[in-house]
């Protein structure tokens, strides 16, 4: 019998709607699952998603996400459900279990289906994943880029479309709800302090990322230079002949991917490992060709090599490639002065491989800490900082940090919280930079404190400097783009 053949008549919960609960909701229901809906919120998105579901027979019930309705079998809860609601509290209570949308989608594969490349880590996951995905398309490989991407896992597993092996980005919230995959071969990326408060400590933290080796058949790939993602592949339980793979900005060695001359090497997958490296491509070939991001190409390359693909199709994929919105995007130069948006550095470990990657900088910085320290940050940067420009509803956690660890730095405080402080900071932030400076947005927080989201915040930055570029006497050069 298979899942789909188990799921039919069971009395499943799916906890929550949006982008990954409505998916699951219909997926069960064609299954002939008995589906209850809960969400615990109750505004005009909800209500019309609802409506949508509920016009296909699907109960759904608003305004009350804690409460466990009668009969309950199975809960399948999206990835934001933090795991001390009283929902799963109840469902633990009475001995139920509970599936995140990814363990669904991994056991309604069918036969044959494609393997899993699966990426995570605190930072990069998105651009390596979609490294990654390019790579093996430039391999001639049926695959597609899914997961934490915005791509629904549960739609491409039973979607129509056939696949040869999938790149999937995953995180820790979803490696939470998904101890039965098992991937071909894995990436831990990096590890530091985030979403804390939603796995309760740095140990639970790190114990979800290393879901990810779990069952691994050929290859568990960790970060040379963070030896937590190494100490997570020694505990790891893998399939028999699973190798260890690591990867470094340094020269590697065997078993490793790393760099030599500006070319991107490889220890591990060559013939003869142990006197001679394979070159896959030239640090040119990276988009942009930042430290952080020259490693997650080496990650992709190191999953790529894993599943088989040959060292030219490492370089042509890293050549189509071209990096997210908010990345490290470089919006204009004015007047001798560089204005980067780095929006999506949400967390103090992006915005430290941001900060390192320009000399001097004139730093925007701020928004929802999510419970961050700034003070290893600050300390880090302060010989890099010409001066700092705050806002948001947690920047004086930062101003302090400076005051402890960067004194001699000056600091613009911006109260206002509307969408317009963002002009008022590139304002400023001109007015502080010279020639050869980089302003670097790079917020260190979240962004909901005042703007929708990260990339509304990118997208007012790069109005504001196009607004800039454009005055009269704006001196904008020719790099100006």
């Amino acid at each position: 019998m298979t899942e789909a053949d188990r799921l039919k008549d069971r009395r499943v919960v799916v906890a929550g709607l949006g982008v990954s609960g409505v998916p699951a909701a219909k997926v069960l229901h064609d299954l002939g699952a008995r589906v209850t809906v809960v969400n615990g919120t109750a505004g005009d998105k909800q209500r019309a998603e609802a409506a949508e579901l509920e016009a296909l027979g699907i109960q759904v019930r608003l305004g009350d996400g804690d409460t466990l309705p009668e009969g309950t079998e199975l809960v399948v809860t999206t990835p934001g459900w933090r795991p001390d609601s009283p929902l799963f509290t109840a469902a633990a209570g009475a001995g139920v279990e509970i599936w995140g949308d990814v363990e669904l989608a991994w056991r309604l594969r069918g036969p044959g289906a494609a393997p899993w490349l699966a990426v995570t880590g605190t930072n990069g996951k998105t651009s390596t994943t979609r490294m990654l995905a390019a790579i093996l398309g430039a391999a001639g490989l049926r695959t597609a880029a899914v997961g934490n991407i915005g791509v629904s896992l549960l739609d491409v597993v039973l979607g129509e479309q056939e696949y040869d092996v999938l790149a999937v980005e995953l995180s820790s919230y979803q490696l939470h709800w998904a101890p039965g995959i098992r991937p071909h071969s894995a990436a831990v990326l990096n590890l530091a302090p985030d979403h804390l408060d939603w796995h309760g400590s740095m140990e639970a933290y790190a114990a979800d990322k290393g879901r990810i080796y779990h069952g691994n058949q050929v290859a568990c790939v960790y970060n040379a230079a963070d030896p937590e993602t190494e100490r997570l592949v020694r505990e790891a339980d893998v399939q028999e002949g699973c190798r260890a793979i690591g990867f470094t900005l340094d020269a590697p060695r065997p078993s490793e991917l790393g760099l030599v001359d500006g070319i991107l090497v490889d220890r591990a997958f060559a013939d003869d490992r142990q006197h001679s490296a394979q070159e896959l491509a030239e640090t040119s070939d990276v988009r942009p060709p930042a430290p952080h991001n020259i490693a997650n190409a080496l990650a992709a390359a190191a999953l790529a090599r894993a599943f088989g693909v040959p060292p030219a199709a490492v370089r042509d994929g890293l050549r189509a490639f071209r990096p997210d919105a908010h990345r490290i995007a470089e919006v204009a130069t004015v007047a001798g002065v560089a204005y980067v948006d780095d929006s999506k550095a949400t967390n103090t470990h992006a915005t430290q491989a941001s900060l390192a990657t320009y000399d001097p900088i004139v730093w925007i910085a701020g928004g929802l800490a999510k419970g961050a320290v700034f003070d290893d940050l600050v300390a880090g940067a302060a010989g890099r900082l010409r001066a700092v420009v705050l806002l948001g509803a947690d920047r004086a956690l930062i101003r302090e940090a400076l005051t402890r660890h960067a004194p001699q730095v000056p600091v613009v405080e911006l109260e206002r919280t509307d969408t317009g402080a963002m002009a008022a900071a590139v304002a400023a932030a001109s007015g502080l930079a010279r020639p050869g400076d980089t302003v670097l947005l790079a917020p260190a927080c979240a962004s909901m404190d005042m703007f929708a989201n990260y990339n509304e915040r990118g997208d007012l930055f790069a109005d504001a400097v196009l607004a800039l570029a454009s005055a009269p006497e704006s001196g904008a050069g020719p790099g100006a783009h």
